[in-house]
């Protein structure tokens, strides 16, 4: 166990995050009876990053927010064999689509493609007001001070996390460390206790994975 948490930070402190399509995945696309629609959609994700490549950091967060957003939402428990499955990018843009967390996960991992650094970057636990389940979305931070910009959804606008008053935020984390917050800043850092599945190493493993 301890040589496998090794690998992770090793991994994710030395590799780059890159989307790029392996012997695997085109043989799922070209046995899909949707491949038109999976190269399409590649294919617009890919000009998109081209696109927004050199924007000025909001605009770039609403683009690929709302890119990320029009993919079809869809309850975990139909899509894998366990619940709360979390995909990677490239399983989220293949299938076409997801739940919360795969839309906070490619987020995320395109925006760290585009320059944008791992420590400005969290996905957030919150709840719904009205919901009785959790929900998770995709923060930019600036610095541990600072208002976090919120990336959901359920929601084409990136504002301040302190506007969205429908947001209960629990807390937060990404591949360096977790935080609680408050809907203003992060308050203390926290240790999250994954049990035994923790979905957050699997995703990394798979993530960095050269085979994946």
């Amino acid at each position: 166990m301890k040589q496998l948490i090794f690998l992770i930070i090793f991994l994710n402190y030395t590799m780059a995050y890159e989307f790029k399509l392996n012997e695997k995945d085109m043989a799922y696309i070209n046995n899909s009876d949707k491949k038109s629609f999976i190269l399409n959609r590649i294919n617009k994700y890919e000009n998109l990053k081209i696109e927004v490549k050199d924007y000025e950091l909001i605009r770039k967060l609403s683009h690929i927010n709302s890119f990320i957003n029009k993919i079809f939402p869809i309850h975990d428990i139909s899509t894998q064999a366990s619940i709360d499955y979390w995909a990677t990018p490239k399983e989220f843009l293949l299938q076409g689509h997801g739940d919360c967390e795969d839309y906070a996960i490619a987020k995320y991992f395109t925006l760290l493609e585009l320059g944008i650094k791992k420590e400005n970057l969290y996905f957030a636990v919150v709840n719904v007001k009205g919901a009785k389940s959790l929900h998770m979305v995709l923060l930019y931070l600036e610095n541990k001070s600072s208002t976090p910009l919120v990336m959901d959804n359920l929601s084409s606008k990136v504002i301040p996390l302190n506007q969205r008053k429908d947001l209960i935020p629990k807390f937060a984390f990404n591949e360096i460390d977790s935080y609680k917050l408050t809907s203003d800043k992060f308050t203390q850092k926290v240790n999250i206790d994954w049990g035994k599945d923790n979905k957050l190493e699997k995703l990394l493993m798979r993530v960095y994975s050269l085979k994946e």
